[in-house]
């Protein structure tokens, strides 16, 4: 593998003890969702009316067939109620197609509709060259290192999650949580 240039070699150092913001594993991989998620949200919406929400909803279902609403949140890593409102809108949209299971009306299969397979046809080949032109930089082996190494980081995010002891979030509007509280003296 080539020497990486002065400036990539402190930026890799600086992810391992981080000292600013920037220094942030976490923040630099939400910047680089938001430039290249928002070229994808452009094409989601000014191209096709849908939102990020509802293609990753789309692209679960294209690629693993039909599911139950709670998988598909699972899968989508969303929570079952915005998961429901997304199909909801989908299913207006004619682009989801919900079902009741045989002999348990509570279970809904939602599966793509022929305009819902037809719009992710035609988006998913936008989405894939924005793929591949950001990782163009790379070559193939530090392509391959990458997708092994998020592999890693995901695991050891996953199991830190499951760890748990953590304070719950409080994402109700306007919870006193979103407001600055000062430490007590």
């Amino acid at each position: 593998m080539p020497a990486l240039p002065q400036a990539a070699s402190a930026a890799v150092s600086s992810l391992g003890a981080p000292e600013v913001l920037d220094d942030l594993l976490l923040y630099r991989l939400s910047r680089l969702q938001a430039t290249a998620g928002g070229m994808v949200v452009r094409y989601c919406e000014g191209q096709f009316g849908i939102t990020r929400r509802e293609w990753r909803i789309l692209a679960q279902l294209a690629s693993r067939g039909p599911l139950g609403s709670s998988e598909l949140a699972e899968h989508a890593h969303l929570d079952r109620s915005r998961t429901s409102k997304a199909v909801t809108t989908l299913a207006e949209k004619k682009l989801v197609s919900r079902s009741s299971r045989a002999g348990d009306a509570r279970q809904i299969r939602l599966e793509l509709t022929e305009a819902g397979r037809d719009l992710h046809a035609r988006l998913f080949p936008l989405v894939r060259r924005i793929n591949h032109d950001v990782l163009s930089v790379l070559t193939p082996q530090e392509v391959t290192l990458l997708a092994d190494l998020l592999t890693r980081l995901q695991q050891s995010a996953d199991t830190l999650a499951a760890e748990g002891g953590l304070p719950l979030a409080d994402r109700r509007h306007g919870s006193s949580a979103r407001r600055y509280k000062p430490a007590a003296d």
